[in-house]
């Protein structure tokens, strides 16, 4: 007997919107049909759920966990084109640590300032080095 869209929800902690748009994607199987139209889902649902939650969580696209999915729904191990776009998701974050890193190191300067204001000047130093910063990378 299959699953309706809410027994499948609260067995894999998303909401029946969620599974809805995961079905319109393709990356659920469509649901079989009562009579009344009401969907019944395979327990099988539930685990894909978990896998797909669980590739997103790593910083995968749905398009790419499709992808996974297909190869899976196929008969073949998709292991290889997994391997592929973990590296590809590394190189992402390799990336993005660099430009926090260069982020990092700016906060830590600008909370270093010793902050006063010289007599008579309408403008704060903190804000002169604020500024000074935006430019460093062409937004200032």
């Amino acid at each position: 007997m299959g699953l309706k869209v809410s027994e499948v929800a609260k067995r894999a902690g998303v909401s029946t919107d969620a599974i809805r748009y995961y079905e319109g994607l393709g990356l659920l199987p469509e649901a079989d049909r009562t009579a009344s139209g009401y969907r019944q889902f395979d327990p099988e649902a539930v685990k894909r759920i978990h896998f797909i939650k669980d590739a997103q969580s790593l910083g995968l696209k749905l398009t790419e966990i499709g992808e996974l999915l297909k190869i899976q729904d196929d008969g073949a191990c998709p292991c290889g084109h997994t391997r592929t776009l973990v590296q590809r998701r590394l190189e992402q974050v390799n990336r993005e640590l660099e430009v926090l890193g260069g982020l990092k190191a700016e906060l830590e300067r600008l909370a270093a300032l010793e902050c006063y204001s010289p007599a008579g000047s309408s403008v704060w130093p903190c804000e002169i080095e604020l500024k000074r910063g935006g430019d460093l990378d062409g937004r200032g």
